[in-house]
């Protein structure tokens, strides 16, 4: 891919390590509740939604509403968890730089609200790789991921067209909303579903350290 192309990254999972985490203690909570859940059930089921899709889901298992706050309180306790133990994915800053070595533009497109972006970015030492104009939420469009508004969003304000872009996603919905935008889908699938990743079109590596290969930099 040439100069202009953009390289849009998901955050949770391909640049930061935070899957595991947030699982977790959504299992944690979920159970509590009764609504007994592993992290990996959790992962299953709630990885890549936006946190009104997962209150909704958690709700119709359990037949009733979750308390008042419930929300709020499992974002307080995630980003508690973040503060004590999150870390970046490895590879994450050297193929970040070696992106932007090559005269490409990048962004981060996530399902997560800004903030918590600005924050799980922060707590890994790699905030300073992005401006904050190429910081992009599914709360600031109309439909998240699996549909392909972010991702066009993004390309649209970062001056790149749809062609010319390149997404790095570690789920199927991700790659979906990628490959519905007419976009270059990469599914990382160091922790993740190889075969989903590839049924929703993604070509795939194992590792960031893969990235620039793909790309065609190296």
């Amino acid at each position: 891919m040439g100069g202009r192309c953009l390289v849009i990254f998901d955050c949770d999972g391909v640049l930061v390590d935070s899957e595991v985490i947030s699982n977790r203690v959504l299992a944690s909570m979920l159970s509590d509740e009764g609504l007994p859940t592993t992290v990996a059930q959790a992962r299953r089921d709630c990885q890549g939604l936006l946190l009104g899709e997962v209150l909704e889901h958690a709700e119709a298992k359990l037949g009733r509403r979750l308390p008042p706050g419930w929300l709020e309180r499992y974002e307080r306790e995630r980003t508690e968890a973040f503060e004590r133990e999150l870390e970046p994915v490895r590879g994450a800053r050297q193929a970040i730089e070696r992106v932007t070595l090559a005269g490409m533009t990048k962004c981060v497109a996530s399902q997560g609200k800004l903030e918590k972006t600005r924050l799980s970015l922060a707590l890994t030492g790699l905030r300073d790789l992005f401006d904050d104009r190429a910081l992009f939420s599914a709360h600031s469009v109309p439909r998240g991921k699996p549909h392909p508004d972010l991702f066009l969003f993004a390309a649209q304000t970062m001056g790149a067209q749809p062609a010319e872009c390149a997404v790095v996603e570690d789920t199927p919905s991700g790659v979906t909303a990628a490959v519905s935008a007419n976009m270059r889908a990469i599914g990382y699938a160091a922790d993740s579903d190889e075969a989903a990743l590839r049924l929703a079109g993604a070509e795939i590596i194992h590792s960031l350290d893969e990235l620039p290969g793909v790309l065609g930099l190296d």
